[in-house]
């Protein structure tokens, strides 16, 4: 089975050659170092290894103001420009009036209906179906997604029978934090696993956020742990990816963890990277945030 693995890294932008406030720099990154002969910056945008591609694309989208995840993640996984349909940048979570957009146009649906297996292999905790059961709405536009196509999110039974990934890689903030007893995974092993689940189905999706979260001065305390973990994880991912079966796509919405010298978003060119068997050709047809979805649906 040919398929498509798609990683979304919330909050990573393109920036600055800097050793003091852009961590892939400061801390190194050997997934760009590695796959890519050197870390991409504002004055490198575009790098190519192997049968992959790096470059930063538009998160702009022709709107005044910095990039918001609302509206940049309906313009990734719905392909509408969110922000010029509102009239401004929005977020984090999508603003009220995209909601028929998602459950329309986004593009778990688009593969439903060409009779195509899709999954969501991020794993969500008690917390957050107990926040669910409580009539609560304000969800990414991931999980908002799968609840308006009747799609099945994972649990922390998931997890157990290594059929999802918790959002952090290794379940270990899981443990600290929410209490569970989840076993510690490696973040080579969550690779394999997410290579070994995308394998099963056409369209699979895996959304990392710490970045975000990094970006906006929050966990600084773990900022080495979570930079370390998602550049293992994602060097295993390249590492181990068939190329010649699976179509490897890692984007972002937004600038902000490539630069902290600012607690908030950036105008940066967001991150954007292909892989794999039709790697070149979505490469060629991405240039904004818009065009992800077209352009993965049109070579599957």
């Amino acid at each position: 089975m040919n398929n498509v693995l798609m990683i979304f890294i919330d909050g990573v932008g393109i920036g600055k050659e800097d050793y003091q406030f852009n961590p892939f720099f400061k801390l190194g990154f050997k997934t760009f170092s590695e796959q890519f002969g050197k870390i991409p910056s504002l004055e490198n945008q575009i790098l190519y290894g192997d049968k992959k591609f790096l470059k930063g694309i538009d998160a702009n989208l022709g709107v005044v103001g910095l990039p918001q995840s609302g509206t940049g993640q309906v313009s990734i996984f719905c392909g509408v420009n969110a922000a010029k349909q509102l009239g401004f940048h929005f977020g984090p979570f999508p603003h009220s009036k995209t909601i028929d957009v998602i459950r329309e146009q986004n593009i778990f649906k688009e593969f439903i209906n060409r009779k195509k297996k899709v999954f969501f292999a991020n794993a969500f905790p008690k917390i957050f179906f107990d926040y669910i059961k409580q009539g609560k709405s304000r969800l990414s536009v991931t999980s908002k997604s799968c609840l308006l196509n009747g799609m099945k999110l994972n649990s922390s039974t998931d997890v157990r029978k290594s059929k999802a990934l918790t959002a952090e890689i290794t379940n270990e903030r899981w443990n600290k934090r929410l209490g569970y007893k989840l076993g510690i995974i490696s973040p080579e092993g969550a690779a394999k696993r997410l290579l070994r689940i995308s394998s099963e189905y056409h369209f699979t999706l895996y959304e990392f956020f710490l970045t975000d979260h990094l970006g906006h001065g929050r966990i600084a305390d773990e900022l080495e742990t979570v930079h370390n973990n998602l550049d293992r994880f994602l060097s295993e991912v390249f590492n181990k990816l068939d190329y010649k079966r699976t179509t490897l796509i890692v984007c972002s919405d937004h600038g902000n963890y490539e630069d902290l010298s600012v607690k908030g978003h950036t105008n940066n060119p967001a991150l954007f990277i292909t892989a794999g068997r039709n790697a070149r050709n979505i490469f060629n047809e991405v240039f904004d945030l818009t065009d992800i979805k077209s352009a993965v649906l049109k070579y599957v």
